[in-house]
């Protein structure tokens, strides 16, 4: 039961960027197109599971002073792994989210559930978590991104959704469109929590 628990708290309640509002740099800066919101969303879900199997599986005779290091460490050996695949089977999503993914290794997301759950749990529970936040960081990623996707191109996933007639409001696949959104999304979750 905890397993499912975990796993969905990471969707809605402990939404990473909708609730918790970390990894804003990368949901900001690729959310231009849902293709690149979708690639973020598995590199840092990718990294996100693995670092958190990891570290829950070391915790016990991971030292306390140098804890941090070794979980840097640990991340950033996971996105090597995902900068690598990357550049070799998908070169054109590798070229879109440019330095977005080396800085993987720095989201305050992944290293946030290291610290203040792999380093505490077991590894079901924090495999169970990492998932939940992916997915939940994943989700919100696409959700802005569809957004300024359509407004800004009017396509979605690249493929043409608004009538040949329609003018692209460019504002919002550019930097402002992405805090607008953000901002946006962000009062009507809060609205409708109050409502609850």
């Amino acid at each position: 039961m905890r397993f499912v628990s975990e796993l969905s708290k990471g969707i809605v309640k402990e939404n990473p960027i909708f609730v918790l509002v970390l990894g804003m740099c990368p949901t900001l800066a690729v959310s231009t197109s849902v293709t690149n919101a979708i690639g973020m969303g598995m590199a840092a879900t990718f990294v996100l599971i693995c670092s958190n199997i990891i570290i829950s599986m070391i915790k016990n005779v991971t030292p306390v002073k140098i804890r941090i290091p070794i979980y840097v460490v640990v991340i950033a050996s996971f996105v090597t792994i995902v900068d690598m695949v990357m550049a070799a089977y998908v070169p054109a999503l590798h070229k879109s989210l440019g330095l977005f993914i080396p800085l993987i290794v720095v989201n305050c997301i992944i290293l946030g559930r290291a610290e203040a759950f792999a380093n505490k749990n077991n590894v079901l529970n924090s495999l169970a978590d990492a998932i939940g936040m992916g997915a939940g960081f994943t989700l919100s990623l696409v959700i802005v991104a569809t957004i300024r996707e359509i407004l800004g191109a009017g396509t979605w996933l690249n493929i043409s959704v608004m009538p040949k007639t329609y003018d692209p409001m460019l504002v919002a696949i550019l930097a402002p469109g992405a805090f607008i959104t953000l901002g946006f999304l962000m009062a009507l979750i809060n609205m409708l929590k109050e409502r609850k």
